[in-house]
């Protein structure tokens, strides 16, 4: 048998009273998703561990079964291997935001979403401006980036930028949770003020005001570590070859050290305008030669941090018609099953616009397993799921039939 993953980032909601209190689940149309969930096997996973923040890095290791207790060194580390950025002894890694601050608030965690080609430019001046023989900055995508410094200490708070939309960001400024680690967060916070300076007359900023665009005026590190050591999945769970497909490069380098193989996809953005028949067709050309696929789609989650009740439920929609139901409808005609399981990492809910903790809605599909009671897929129905309420390694290993 082979497998896929379907992860819907951030999919998973509250009710929301515009859509007459059900969640965004409950209110899409999503057919073929109800009908894995019908012929499936349901139920609820908790993947944020007591302790953790609820960020995509800890969620989707969970999902992978591994143990974030053991192996999270941070996001950034995660990052770079998605980068192809060596992490050397010695080096702290972090995940390196442009945002937009706006009458000396934290407007949004994307600077309005800018374009790759803008935020590397930005990228490349940071550089020249402050980088240094300890600090240097990495071009990642839109406004995902990264920042490594030689010598610094993880052992600093930072607030993930899309946790605190309107705040102050004086307030959540990085602090060190260790008197070691003081010299850090001064460091990061300098780093931070400086970049405020020179990013507002850049002209890719000033051409962003002029057109009535957020402007990425301020860089923002977080999620501070040295590079994991972690086992891959052939080791944990013998599958022989596997394959993960992003546009994030957090989730490409969490499956990089998965020792599972990254396909590119032309025209993958994270956001609701990602190819999502590209993505389909990568998937299924990778089942053909692998034993895993862990295929990741971000827009929902994007939807959410913006609040957006109607882009989400569109995003939704898309995953189930570009690429669950053609990934299901071709690989059903296949002589060697294929085991589909379909769930989000963690809730978005649009209300708050940052990630919550609740556990989350999954199906997993066996062609030949008896199904369950339940009839569609949501997080109400899946409680009632024969699954219960999974933990750690427990998700994995049900898909696997470990």
């Amino acid at each position: 048998m082979k497998y896929i993953i379907i992860l819907g980032d951030g999919m998973a909601d509250e009710p929301i009273p515009s859509l007459g209190n059900k969640t965004i689940l409950q209110a899409a149309a999503t057919p073929t998703m109800d009908k894995l969930a019908k012929m499936g096997r349901c139920g609820m996973l908790a993947t944020v561990p007591a302790g953790f923040h609820p960020g995509s890095e800890i969620a989707n290791l969970e999902v992978l079964g591994y143990d974030v207790s053991k192996v999270f060194e941070g996001r950034g580390s995660l990052e770079a291997a998605g980068m192809d950025v060596p992490i050397y002894p010695g080096e702290m890694a972090m995940r390196c935001n442009l945002i937009c601050i706006e009458d000396g608030k934290i407007k949004n965690h994307s600077a309005g979403h800018l374009s790759t080609e803008e935020g590397c430019e930005l990228i490349d001046f940071l550089n020249e401006k402050l980088a240094d023989d300890k600090v240097r900055f990495f071009r990642g995508i839109q406004y995902r980036h990264l920042l490594k410094i030689k010598g610094g200490n993880k052992h600093v708070s930072c607030t993930p930028p899309h946790d605190v939309p309107g705040t102050p960001f004086r307030d959540v400024m990085v602090k060190p949770d260790t008197p070691e680690a003081a010299e850090t967060a001064e460091l990061l916070n300098q780093l931070i003020l400086r970049s405020q300076e020179i990013l507002e007359s850049h002209p890719v900023n000033q051409k962003r005001k002029a057109e009535g665009k957020d402007m990425a005026n301020s860089i923002w590190p977080w999620s501070a570590g040295y590079k994991p050591s972690m086992k891959t999945l052939k080791e944990m769970y013998g599958l022989k070859s596997g394959v993960v497909i992003t546009a994030v490069d957090l989730i490409k380098g969490i499956g990089v050290y998965a020792g599972l193989t990254p396909v590119a996809v032309e025209g993958a953005t994270g956001l609701y305008d990602t190819n999502y028949e590209g993505k389909a067709q990568a998937a299924i050309n990778a089942l053909k030669t692998n034993d895993f696929v862990y295929l990741h789609i971000e827009a929902s989650d994007e939807a959410g941090h913006e609040g957006d009740v109607a882009l989400k439920l569109k995003t939704v929609e898309y995953l189930e018609n570009r690429i669950v139901k053609p990934i299901y409808e071709e690989v059903s005609k296949w002589n060697e099953p294929v085991a589909i399981a379909v769930l989000p990492d963690h809730p978005t809910p649009c209300r708050l616009r940052t990630h919550v903790a609740e556990p989350i809605p999954f199906l997993i599909y066996k062609p030949g397993v008896e199904p369950d009671a339940v009839q569609v897929y949501d997080e109400d129905s899946c409680k009632a799921g024969a699954y219960g309420v999974l933990k750690g390694d427990e998700f994995i290993k049900a898909l696997l039939g470990k």
